[in-house]
């Protein structure tokens, strides 16, 4: 299935417009939440295809989200990519177990988000 809408899911305002920019220079439709809640609306009012999820927020952190919405049978089949400041393995190794597909740590180098999007589609 290709990649054409991403949801990027990120408590800074600085992290959404480097993001979104990123990837709307390379094709891409771009919604934004800045929170837990603000994600579950977007999802509810138009699927992406794919999620990228930072994992330090307020409220619900991304890895509760991320289990959330891999464990909901509507948003299952949605792939997510952590995009995250947390570098330990460990953190890796429980963001996948999570229901995660992929993990990045930020800075986001754009030529290995771009590749990471490209070997989901």
């Amino acid at each position: 299935m290709p990649i054409r809408k991403i949801l990027v899911v990120d408590d800074s305002k600085t992290e959404l417009v480097f993001l979104t920019d990123l990837l709307q220079k390379n094709g891409f439709a771009v919604k934004t939440a800045e929170n837990a809640d603000d994600a579950m609306r977007r999802l509810e009012e138009d699927q992406p295809d794919l999620i990228l999820m930072d994992v330090v927020m307020p409220g619900q952190n991304g890895f509760q989200l991320t289990r959330a919405i891999a464990r909901d049978p509507k948003y299952a089949a949605i792939p997510i990519i952590l995009c995250t400041s947390k570098n330990q393995e460990t953190d890796r190794v429980w963001g996948m177990r999570q229901g995660a597909r992929d993990y990045i740590v930020k800075p986001v180098n754009a030529a290995d988000l771009m590749s990471k999007i490209s070997a989901l589609a």
